[in-house]
């Protein structure tokens, strides 16, 4: 009898304590020093196995060590963060960029005249998201389509601006059915293109809703069964490059402008972001806003397509100087990761904190159909 009640209470006690403890704790700048790699995976259901989980613990506790410095230094005005990308290499970033090769063909396009109205005569801040003509912060996967997330916002602000209706536009329309004879920004679709290829595709197709060709972050053949044009655009310009003055113009008067910037800036969580991205151009974003913060100063408000889980609910804010005047500009050595076309120059100048003035455009005449 007594071996019965020993086994029965053995019994009992395994089934009230797991054998396996999953871990629970969620990343803050508070418990960093507690935060492991099991707690990573735990929050963001990651399963490794073998020597893939060995390197991707390299890399997570390389990428931790990074996020603590930079939340440690006083210089900085924006935090880190462990966020989905953590056990990611730079390389692998590179993935959901999609821009690929500098600006060759400048021509191609229209620019706009440089603006006479002084910046001083601006608004303090600007932020379209307060005006109904911005959609809620998009992912783009595993896709290198930034460029067609950029190309489809801009046309959903400006047609919104143009004609009061706000659409959800479709960027798997861009990514399959845009032309890219000239490789500009890349071979095309998931492997890169350019905003204002996106712009000349809008103008002779129109533009589809996302319910209509929704987004798979593939590539994929045209469906043109899938194209219901909803709206379209009558042209499209190109701002000065590196002109800070034309692109607080444009988005004070205009609404959101493509941009392109070098986006080294995956571990970014919130503030002013004041870090080091260099002057290779590989991602194409939105410029959203300006304005200044009480801490971290003057700054761009850029929406990105990592998700609404990632920075500001998908926006960094990003340093800006005081004026034209004070701008520093870097030479982009590597002009297979820019915005151009093939057959472009080996070295472009470009202009502002991760080159943010380097290349910007958005559509005009914007109108229902």
């Amino acid at each position: 009898m007594q071996r019965i009640v020993i086994a029965s209470f053995v019994i009992a006690l395994a089934l009230a304590v797991p054998t396996v403890m999953r871990p629970s704790l969620t990343w803050s700048e508070e418990v960093s020093h507690m935060y492991t790699f099991d707690h990573f995976k735990a929050q963001f259901g990651r399963n490794y196995v073998a020597e893939e989980h060995d390197r991707r613990a390299a890399i997570f506790a390389s990428n931790l060590a990074k996020i603590n410095a930079i939340n440690s230094d006083p210089s900085m005005t924006w935090k880190a963060s462990v966020n989905k990308f953590a056990d990611r290499t730079f390389e692998e970033m590179q993935a959901l960029k999609g821009y690929n090769r500098h600006l060759a063909f400048a021509n191609r396009m229209p620019h706009a005249a440089p603006s006479n109205i002084s910046i001083a005569s601006l608004p303090a801040s600007v932020d379209w998201r307060t005006k109904n003509v911005v959609t809620p912060a998009k992912d783009q996967g595993g896709c290198g389509s930034c460029w067609a997330f950029s190309t489809a916002e801009v046309l959903e602000s400006h047609i919104a601006i143009q004609t009061g209706k706000l659409f959800t536009l479709s960027e798997q329309e861009f990514v399959s059915c845009t032309p890219n004879p000239d490789e500009c920004g890349g071979t095309g679709g998931c492997s890169g293109a350019t905003q204002w290829l996106g712009f000349e595709y809008a103008e002779k197709a129109g533009v589809t809703l996302e319910e209509d060709y929704r987004y798979t972050a593939s590539d994929s053949k045209c469906d043109t069964s899938k194209i219901k044009k909803v709206a379209t655009v009558d042209g499209h310009v190109r701002l000065p490059t590196n002109d800070y003055d034309a692109l607080m113009n444009a988005i004070a008067n205009v609404g959101p402008i493509a941009i392109s910037v070098a986006a080294d800036f995956m571990l970014y969580d919130h503030g002013v972001y004041n870090g080091k991205c260099g002057w290779v151009i590989d991602h194409a974003v939105v410029a959203v806003g300006y304005g200044t913060d009480a801490k971290g100063g003057d700054f761009w408000l850029v929406r990105n397509s990592w998700g609404q889980d990632w920075g500001e609910e998908g926006y960094i804010r990003i340093a800006r100087e005081a004026n034209a005047a004070s701008v520093k500009c870097g030479v982009d050595k590597s002009p297979s990761s820019g915005s151009g076309c093939k057959g472009g120059p080996s070295e472009v100048k470009v202009c502002g904190l991760c080159g943010i003035l380097s290349d910007s455009s958005y559509p005009t005449g914007g109108k229902l159909v």
